[in-house]
Parts: structure tokens; sequence; C-alpha cells
């Protein structure tokens, strides 16, 4: 399936996922929303932006989201962020406070991430669209399988990776990753209904850094 768009050495790794059956029907779902009238987030050129703004070869850290914001103007392809102009919504704010506790850095004035991916930092949702006020609306129709590929292509063909597996479905995804070749940090989810049971305290910001720099990478730079 040549015609997907998306940032080249990804779409190499990924190359046995375009003809499979559910990746078509995972297309003809799109399709048939977008004929019906429905508002889809984030827009289609920035479906695979967290893939486009960190090319395969250079992660370094991963964070999972579940599916995009589903308001207006807020999804961009990248898990939490959203677009400039946009208010940073509870999750993100909560993020901004462990930074702020972690590492001392000033809360943001905006909730941009697209720093912190030119970085190395993979900022990947599970499911890559949401219909508009709907969340979780395109769980089940592939999106799974396609991130699942992605991390188990991470996992099998990379070393040292970070990841940062907040809240229950984002480690789950963990059980596909192995522990011996990649670094995993489990916490709470970072929504107001759950930080306080263990994401804030986590300091997952510092300790990624102190792994980075541990193997003699450069470390992230988390100012927004």
């Amino acid at each position: 399936m040549s015609a997907v768009k998306i940032e080249e050495s990804w779409k190499n790794a990924l190359a046995a996922e375009w003809d499979k059956p559910y990746f078509a029907q995972l297309k003809a779902f799109l399709v048939q929303e977008k004929n019906e009238g429905q508002v889809i987030y984030p827009p289609g050129g920035l479906i695979f932006n967290a893939f486009d703004t960190t090319p395969f070869d250079q992660v370094k850290v991963v964070i999972l989201g579940q599916d995009p914001y589903h308001g207006a103007g807020q999804a961009h392809g990248l898990c939490f962020s959203v677009q400039m102009g946009v208010a940073p919504p509870p999750s993100l704010v909560n993020i901004f406070k462990e930074l702020h506790s972690d590492l001392g850095l000033p809360i943001p004035r905006h909730g941009n991430l697209e720093g912190w991916a030119r970085q190395g930092v993979l900022l990947l949702n599970t499911l890559l669209t949401v219909r508009a006020s709907q969340p979780l609306s395109h769980k089940g129709k592939g999106w799974e399988t396609f991130t699942d590929a992605a991390i188990q292509a991470l996992n099998r063909d990379r070393e040292g990776i970070i990841f940062l597996l907040w809240g229950k479905p984002a480690q789950e995804k963990g059980k596909i990753i192995d522990g011996s070749k990649h670094i995993v940090l489990r916490a709470a989810h970072p929504s107001p209904l759950s930080a306080h049971n263990g994401f804030f305290g986590c300091k997952h910001f510092s300790r990624v850094n102190e792994e980075l720099e541990k193997h003699g990478l450069a470390p992230i730079d988390w100012q927004v």
C-alpha cells in the first residue's frame, strides 16, 4: 500500500502492515466515516505525525497515550500534545506539574510537545483517530494492531529505548516489550482521576535523562 504517506524509515519498518487485511479494513472505515460527514481528529495530514516527527532510528523514548483529543483544534498526532493556541488539557497540566516538581522547570504557557518529538521522544497514541466529541469512537477498528506493530518493530530492531507506560492501557502494551533489551518505566496515568495514585512523584523525566546519559546519549531538554 504505497499510497500511505508516512516517514520513510517508518514506512520500511512497518512494510509488512500495509497489505494486511486489517489495514485495508481500517482505511475503508476511515473513508466511510468521511463519506458519512463525520468530523475526524486529527486532520488527515497529521494522523501519522508522531512517526513523521520522530523517525524510527532516532527514537530514544516512547510515551504511550490512548486516543487523540476529541475537541476542535486540539489533536495533531502527538499524544498528550495540543496545537499552539489551545489550552493544555488536564492530563497535560499534570504532566507539566510533575515536570516542575521533578526538574524545577517552569509551567509552560502552551501545550505543544513537538520539541520533545524532535529530540527522539515518540509521542504515540494507541488509536490514531477519533470522532469529534466521541472519545474511543475508533476503538477496535485496527489502530491497536497497527500501533502494536510499531512497538514490536522498535522492540525487535532497536535496543535501549525507554518506554514510559502511564496507566493500565499503556501498561498492557508493555507485554510486547523485552525488558532485557529496553527500559520500561511504569506509573499511573496523569489524568486528574489517577495522577495522585502514582504519577505525581514518579520522576520519570529525570530518570529518562539519567538512563540516556548512562548510555552516552544526549538527555532530553524537557522545557516546552
